[in-house]
Formats: C-alpha cells, sequence, structure tokens
C-alpha cells in the first residue's frame, strides 16, 4: 500500500521556458508506492511537467524536492560523484534522439531507412542496448538480458535504429531507459501508436516495472490509464485539477471541448481547383514482394486503388505498412524493381521522385520523428507546396495566404509566426497534417495522423476529412490503430499480417 512518504515534491514551482511561463504556483507530491498517470487534453501540461522534472525548463520560484535521490545517498555514501538525481531519473519522451555512427552529432533523416548504404551507418537495437549503462553500481533487477526478454527485442537485436518500425522503438527505448536502473521513470504518452496487443502487454509490462521498486509517472489519455498505475492528476490549463487515487477517477471528469463547426465554404474555397488532375488508376501492385536480407517484409501485395476511393490501411506493428506506403511516396528505391503503376504510369518509367510526391500529401510518425524545427509554424505548412522538409526557399504571399487558411481551418493560426520547436507537440502534428493537405494532392495518406491529439482534436479531424472527402475527389489511405478514428467516408479496407494481405470486411473493423 502506498505511505505518506514523499519521494518527490513540487512545491509552488513557477516554471518558464523561453519568454512564456508554464507553471505558476504550481504543487504536487508523489509519495512511495504511487505511481501517477498525468491525465488531460494534449495541451493541458502534462508533458510539459515531465519536461520540468527532467530539468529542461527553469524553475524560477518554489522548489522540487528529489527525496529519493537523498534516501539513495544515504544508503550508499560510497557513490562516485559527481552524481545528482538526474542519475536516477529516466525517460522516454515522444521523440527520440538517435545519432548515427559515423558523426555522433549527426540525427537521422527520413529517408534513410530505405538507402543500404545510409542505413547501415545507423546503430544495431544490441549496440544501442549496450550503450544504455545505469550511473550507480547496485544492481539492478532490469539487465539486458532480462529487458531483451520482457520486450521481445530477440529478433531485432542486429537490425539498424532506423529501420524499426514506430511500436519496436518505443519498446527499445523503454528499455533502455530501464537499464539505467532509474528511481523514477517519467513516460511520455507511451502508449501513442501501439495497436491493440502490444498495449494490452504494456499494461503487464508497467506492472512489472512498479513491482521491481521503481515510481512511473507517465501522460496519458483519459481512456487508456494502464494497470500499475495508482494515482490520477487531472490537468487542465497547466493546473492539477484533481489529484486522486485511480479507484475514484473516471474518464467523464476530463473535459473535452466542444466541436466547432467545420468552415464548410471556406473550405471549398481552398479545395477548388480548375486544374485538378484526373486519373484512372492512383495506384496499382502487382504480386509486390520486399525483403531486407533474408526478411521478408512484404509478401506478394496486390492492391488497386482508383481515383476517389478512401481506404483504411491495417496492421500490427511491424507488419509492413510503413514499408508499403513508402513504396507510393518514392521513398523506396526498391519500387523500381516491382510492378507498380502510380498515377496511371509504371514506375520507373521515367518519372522522378519529386513527379510522384507533388501528386501526394503525406504524413507519418516517421515524418513528424524527423522533421526539423528551425521554420516557423506557418513555413512549414507552406512548405507542402513545394514537398520539403521545412521551407528551403522564399515565401510566396500566394501559398502564404494559402497555408494560413489552412491553419485557420486547423484552429492554430495564432501559432503562424512561431517556430515549430517552441510550440506544443499537438501543434506540431497539425501543422504536418495541415502541410500535407495545403497543395490538394490527389492522394492523400496519413499514417496514424492523430497521434498526440486531444480527443477534441480528433472528433474535428475526422470531420475534416470526411468533409474533404465529401467535397473533393481526393483519394484516401488512412492508417491508424484505432478503429474508432477511421473517417466515416472510409469503404475500403486493406489489412496487413506479417508482410501478407488479410482480406476484410469494412463492417469488422476491429484490429
Amino acid at each position: 500500500m502506498p505511505s505518506s512518504q514523499p519521494i518527490l515534491t513540487l512545491d509552488n514551482i513557477t516554471v518558464r521556458n523561453l519568454n512564456k511561463t508554464l507553471f505558476t504556483n504550481l504543487s504536487f507530491t508523489v509519495n512511495k508506492g504511487e505511481h501517477w498517470a498525468l491525465i488531460g487534453e494534449s495541451s493541458s501540461g502534462a508533458t510539459d511537467l515531465l519536461q520540468t522534472l527532467t530539468g529542461k525548463y527553469n524553475v524560477t520560484r518554489g522548489s522540487i524536492s528529489h527525496t529519493y535521490y537523498e534516501e539513495y545517498l544515504q544508503r550508499n555514501p560510497q557513490q562516485t560523484l559527481p552524481f545528482t538525481h538526474h542519475d536516477l531519473l529516466a525517460e522516454v519522451m515522444q521523440k527520440h534522439n538517435f545519432k548515427n555512427l559515423s558523426s555522433n552529432s549527426t540525427e537521422f533523416y527520413y529517408q534513410q531507412r530505405y538507402h543500404a548504404s545510409d542505413s547501415e551507418d545507423a546503430p544495431t537495437v544490441a549496440a544501442y542496448l549496450s550503450d544504455s549503462k545505469p550511473a550507480t553500481t547496485i544492481p539492478s533487477f532490469w539487465t539486458q538480458e532480462q529487458v531483451v526478454l520482457t520486450f521481445s527485442l530477440e529478433k531485432l537485436l542486429d537490425k539498424q535504429l532506423i529501420k524499426l518500425s514506430n511500436g519496436e522503438t518505443k519498446r527499445l527505448l523503454l528499455a533502455a531507459a530501464l537499464l539505467k536502473n532509474p528511481k523514477v521513470l517519467l513516460l511520455d504518452y507511451p502508449l501513442t501508436g501501439l495497436d491493440v496487443e502490444t498495449r494490452s502487454i504494456f499494461s503487464k509490462i508497467i506492472q512489472q516495472i512498479t513491482k521491481s521498486g521503481i515510481t512511473v509517472i507517465m501522460s496519458a489519455s483519459a481512456t487508456e490509464v494502464p494497470a500499475g498505475i495508482t494515482h490520477v492528476a487531472i490537468m487542465e490549463d497547466h493546473k492539477i485539477g484533481q489529484a486522486i487515487p485511480l479507484a475514484f477517477y473516471t474518464p467523464a471528469q476530463v473535459t473535452t471541448t466542444l466541436i466547432d463547426t467545420i468552415k464548410v465554404q471556406e473550405l471549398q474555397e481552398l479545395l477548388y481547383t480548375d486544374s485538378a488532375a484526373q486519373f484512372d488508376t492512383i495506384v496499382q501492385m502487382e504480386d509486390v514482394s520486399i525483403k531486407y536480407g533474408e526478411k521478408l517484409v512484404l509478401d506478394s501485395i496486390n492492391w488497386h486503388i482508383q481515383q476517389g476511393d478512401q481506404w483504411a490501411l491495417l496492421g500490427h506493428n511491424g507488419a509492413g505498412k510503413s514499408t508499403l506506403l513508402s513504396l507510393i511516396t518514392g521513398d523506396n528505391p526498391q519500387s523500381y524493381a516491382q510492378k507498380i503503376v502510380l498515377f496511371d504510369r509504371r514506375r520507373g518509367s521515367g518519372e522522378t521522385i519529386w513527379d510522384i510526391k507533388k501528386r501526394i500529401g503525406f504524413v507519418s510518425p516517421e515524418l513528424y520523428q524527423y522533421f526539423p524545427h528551425q521554420n516557423t509554424c506557418l513555413e512549414v505548412v507552406e512548405s507542402g507546396f513545394h514537398d520539403t522538409l521545412g521551407l528551403t526557399r522564399g515565401s510566396d504571399a500566394v501559398n502564404a495566404e494559402k497555408a494560413f487558411r489552412w491553419m485557420r481551418i486547423f484552429g492554430m493560426e495564432q501559432e503562424a509566426h512561431k517556430l515549430l520547436r517552441d510550440v506544443s507537440t499537438d501543434v506540431q502534428r497539425l501543422c504536418l497534417l495541415a502541410r500535407a493537405i495545403v497543395k490538394n494532392p490527389p492522394l492523400l495518406i496519413l499514417d496514424e495522423p492523430c497521434q498526440g491529439m486531444n480527443q477534441h482534436q480528433k472528433l474535428q479531424f475526422k470531420k475534416l476529412l470526411d468533409t474533404i472527402c465529401t467535397h473533393s475527389n481526393t483519394t484516401l489511405v488512412y492508417v491508424t490503430h484505432y478503429p474508432e478514428e477511421i473517417p466515416d467516408s472510409v469503404t475500403k479496407v486493406l489489412q496487413l499480417k506479417e508482410g501478407k494481405v488479410v482480406s476484410r470486411e469494412i463492417t469488422e473493423l476491429v484490429e
């Protein structure tokens, strides 16, 4: 049973980042034996609170007492110095910081996973785990053998980090965090992007982590509080409204903003173009198979997408969805050796990658991971007209005006002139969605587009997509692990399992 012995105390803290005050007079206490979920909409402050605990933001008033650290030093006075409370903290945030082997300061780039010579520059899973070492000398339950077993990493040990799926990356990051032998583990929306089976397994893993003596503090959506969590802090507007035992919590206690009415007339004006391209076939794949080494990632895929179709692409983490999409977007060089028709033209018949990209609007978890942050939000959206990762040329007044109108449709026009790195995670993701849509592409590929959104944003975006599909001839491919997020306009399904197609009816949308 939890005791009333504090191990972490935030006492009336005021927190600032850059020129913005994040928290004012915030108090929060974690007692021994307690494990907390920070619940609220994406802009509620849950992620910012976790980042404050990591030391990323400045505490200008009040104090944070890391009692777990003080107790550890009393029991282990021989600990090698310098040694701070940060050495007893581990975190898994929404973005990783993987580096290439050739230069430890060079981050991965988006298409790297598909190019053999460049992907070899990425460390393997085994090497990454070997570099994750505890700052303490105290033996830990979480040995390398244990994390490999717990997170089913055996078959991934020789795989380059850049080739991991979103779910595989999450498992690796959590494994590496546990190898630090922390006293406190901070997790920022760890369930985001995980399939149904993995989410179920994750709850059991959290219980295992808490039983090993590690205190867990995590951000979570209102409806996804894993087993092992004992308490819930409901956050709104960077304040803690309620801090209660889990037994007294229901998702209905979390405030959800009412859905606004989509501005259909403005949306129709943005969608209208008298030069919209017409195609018989958007995508045609015949017996497409892709191998990486000895691993068959896609096995004899046949898929025909006609203009105006709306598809859901489903499958577990690692099923081959990202590889399949990379053949369409032009990012995977193996597409040239396959029987693939894109926009009525056989792949490899003289078209450039830019000929393909100009007809596709695309967003994915990987694009979010590797997208550069030096542009303003408006410039990021405008870059969608040029299919570049950020605006690499001068702004065009007409394009900028359209980009701003799309930001208004998404309800984030007030963020237009802020740098992408300085806005919240949900706004960053919305910018990439607006970037995908801004040029009215014939094909819209949305890979887990609702990651990081609150319930209001998810419902609003779903309604927006249905409106776009109703008032245009947009072809849609929608990827998600949450069937309830699929737009009502979707009428066709392609499901993958271990690289093979599983035929299903639209009425059976259960992963």
